[in-house]
């Protein structure tokens, strides 16, 4: 293996399929890309603002290729249509709190218009791309504590470290009746002789009790009782240096429920399932003059390569995000044991 230190759930002794991890086993791994985090964790709230951002240039003015997979759509998000129509992300992207999306969205489109005064103006509008999971378990949602100041801290502080956990939008959320969060992994894929990467993160807050399975086979259940139904929601962004389609992207988010589906997740009538992702591989000018463009594409028939790593870094991605969160006490009585602490019982 490549990476230079153990992933959480490599800690364990837990290893999500058969690919060469990249250096970090980050999303990050991915030149040009960053992770920023801002949390609220204190008093009633728990909860917090995750940015992602593609490449360091200007994301309105170079465009990436990308797709959306509604996999469960039990969710409130934003930017997805347009995703869906033309196929091209041009903001980085959010993840936050159902209740907080409007403020994300405000957030993205003054940047975006600080960066590009024509916006709105002498060109179109701009697409700003918000997910959400619900954190009001432990959390006060109902509370709207994050304002567009704290969108701007999540973006500001963008760097290649990217911590997991109970981080960002990660602080309040919960899987499988465990404390979940934040948690990324990612792939190296050799296509023509060349090393490229496949990486994800997600925002897990999805799962009933009792129904995770780890790669091993175990089927860990907190101590402590809970609803049988399954109501939470997941959010997968995937990113890749491999040139490819926005119709092979949206092949490959399709593969990020294979790894959900791995961990014992059947997409709940209430849960918000969505994968989003993109290319790095090859901008879009904004301002394109020619009529006819040429852009590199993967051969189809190579495609299962990232589709293995989509549905490997998913899987472990989930299981990092729940072992490095500690357990954690939320709004009134409610809390959530951590997984960690269930494995190294054991």
């Amino acid at each position: 293996m490549s990476e230079l230190k153990l992933s959480p759930s490599r800690s364990f002794g837990l290893v999500c399929g058969s690919l060469e991890t990249g250096r970090t086993n980050s999303i990050t791994d991915i030149e040009g890309l960053s992770i920023g985090h801002l949390t609220v964790n204190a008093g009633d709230l728990r909860t917090g603002f995750t940015a992602i951002v593609p490449h360091q240039g200007n994301l309105f003015r170079e465009k990436l290729v990308a797709a959306v997979e509604v996999i469960n759509g039990f969710g409130k998000s934003a930017g997805l249509v347009q995703v869906e129509e033309l196929g091209t992300l041009e903001t980085p992207v959010l993840l936050t709190n159902t209740f907080a999306v409007g403020i994300g969205v405000n957030a993205l489109i003054r940047r975006a218009i600080s960066e590009n005064p024509e916006i709105g103006r002498s060109t179109g509008t701009v697409n700003p791309v918000v997910l959400e999971c619900n954190d009001g378990y432990l959390s006060d949602i109902q509370a709207m504590a994050l304002g567009e100041a704290e969108a701007d801290a999540a973006l500001s502080a963008a760097s290649s470290d990217c911590a997991q956990g109970s981080v960002g939008a990660g602080t309040g959320m919960s899987a499988f009746g465990f404390k979940g969060g934040i948690g990324t992994a990612s792939r190296v894929l050799e296509l023509d002789g060349r090393p490229f990467t496949l990486g994800a993160l997600v925002l897990a807050n999805f799962g009933k009790p009792g129904d995770l399975v780890l790669p091993d086979g175990r089927r860990p259940h907190p101590k402590d009782k809970y609803p049988e139904e399954e109501r939470g929601s997941v959010i997968v962004v995937l990113a890749t240096d491999v040139p490819l389609e926005s119709r092979q992207l949206k092949r490959v988010a399709k593969r990020a429920g294979a790894g959900l589906a791995r961990l014992g997740a059947y997409y709940g009538n209430g849960s918000g399932d969505i994968a989003l992702a993109f290319s790095t591989a090859q901008r879009i000018s904004h301002f394109e003059e020619r009529d006819l463009i040429v852009r590199d594409c993967l051969r189809e028939g190579r495609i299962d390569l990232l589709f293995q790593a989509a549905a490997e870094t998913t899987q472990e991605a989930v299981l990092n995000a729940m072992i490095s969160s500690p357990a954690m006490r939320g709004r009134g009585r409610s809390k959530r044991p951590s997984l960690a602490d269930w494995l190294r019982a054991r």
